[in-house]
């Protein structure tokens, strides 16, 4: 097992817990967090089934009662509505004996059930067990939780860090290869944004990745959360500039998936492969980046078998006007994190609009 910490001071702080089959080990990470005795499962009916028996066999080593709350396999889950019935059952369950959550699933699950311990009695714990790649080196840490609106995504949400993270390796093995390259999305963008190191190990071993070796897998995700952690301790609640790196990638991205209705077009690292593509387009245009190095980027997200193009039944004014609802506009100045190097990316403020269009208009299949 490797451990990485997100240090937040006394209160705050957590282990991030990688390895093949810990789940196994979750009695002893979770009794020394002494969060109650009454732990509610939120997932979805697929991971249920997959996961079930390994996940129970290690909370009950907790002793621990157990209850199970099921919610669809959807981005549709992150709804008002959704968050609603989950409180409603949660109520039912609570026996007053310290309830916390457990967020078993992808990131659609781990922004719904996080956000439900952030307002269910102003707060109660939650863990997150993450079971994609995404989840494990994105999503899963830095306590950003939230629900969708029609107009744009995560609009509504908080800031509510998890008490451990713990992100079993052998789970990724039941994704279907689609979910595994999303997730390399996320990973490409932290070689980018922080690691040219992590960078050059993708581009050499994105064969032996793709075929889930065990070693390869454990290492791109123990890097990756690493670096988000530290990222997250300088800049917690995102005020000083330091955790919009983060967003690479994403300003384009969002507005791709919220433009054809969070459906199944685009997964979310689909929509970030494109919009660091983009991203990386424009940084060559505004003589940011060198040609070789957006090369570089844009080759490896194709190796990785993520889309470079965009479709065309998604009209560009759409992509244009989703993205003018992006969280990171502030007083109608757009920003964008943009990559100067392989390793470092800086973020920039009222990109012309003309070139966005234009950038975004040369992505269509």
């Amino acid at each position: 097992m490797k451990r990485a910490k997100v240090s937040l001071g006394k209160k705050r702080s957590y282990n991030i817990a990688i390895g093949h089959k810990i789940t196994s080990s979750a009695k002893d990470l979770i009794r020394g967090l002494r969060l109650g005795k009454d732990a509610v499962i939120i997932t979805n009916p697929a991971i249920l089934s997959l996961h079930k028996n390994a996940v129970m066999r290690g909370l009950r080593r907790a002793s621990l009662d157990i209850s199970t709350i099921k919610i669809p396999d959807s981005e549709k889950s992150k709804s008002n509505r959704q968050v609603i019935k989950i409180i409603d059952s949660i109520v039912k369950m609570d026996k007053g004996r310290g309830i916390f959550i457990i967020a078993l699933g992808g990131g659609v699950v781990g922004d719904v059930a996080g956000f439900a311990a952030s307002i269910y009695k102003r707060g109660i714990p939650y863990i997150q067990i993450p079971t994609t790649v995404l989840a494990q080196v994105d999503s899963a840490i830095g306590g950003k939780v939230a629900i969708d609106l029609r107009s744009a995504k995560n609009l509504v949400g908080a800031f509510y860090q998890p008490r451990l993270v713990l992100s079993d390796t052998s789970f990724l093995r039941s994704l279907p290869m689609r979910q595994i390259r999303s997730g390399l999305g996320e990973i490409i963008k932290y070689g980018v944004i922080k690691d040219r190191r992590l960078f050059k190990f993708l581009e050499e071993n994105i064969k032996n990745i793709l075929k889930l070796d065990k070693a390869s897998l454990e290492y791109i995700i123990y890097r990756s959360s690493r670096i988000k952690a530290a990222i997250v301790e300088k800049d917690e609640y995102d005020k000083k500039g330091i955790r919009a790196q983060l967003n690479f990638g994403h300003t384009i991205g969002h507005a791709l998936e919220a433009s054809c209705g969070y459906s199944k077009l685009y997964s979310h690292g689909e929509a970030v492969g494109i919009g660091m593509v983009c991203a990386s387009e424009i940084a060559v245009k505004m003589g940011l980046l060198n040609a070789g190095s957006a090369k570089r980027i844009i080759e490896l997200i194709k190796k990785a078998g993520l889309p470079t193009k965009i479709s065309r039944k998604i009209k560009i004014e759409k992509i244009m006007k989703a993205q003018s609802y992006d969280k990171k506009i502030i007083h109608g100045v757009n920003r964008f994190v943009l990559p100067v190097k392989i390793g470092k990316v800086k973020v920039f403020e009222d990109i012309p609009k003309k070139l966005i269009y234009e950038t975004i208009r040369k992505r269509y299949a």
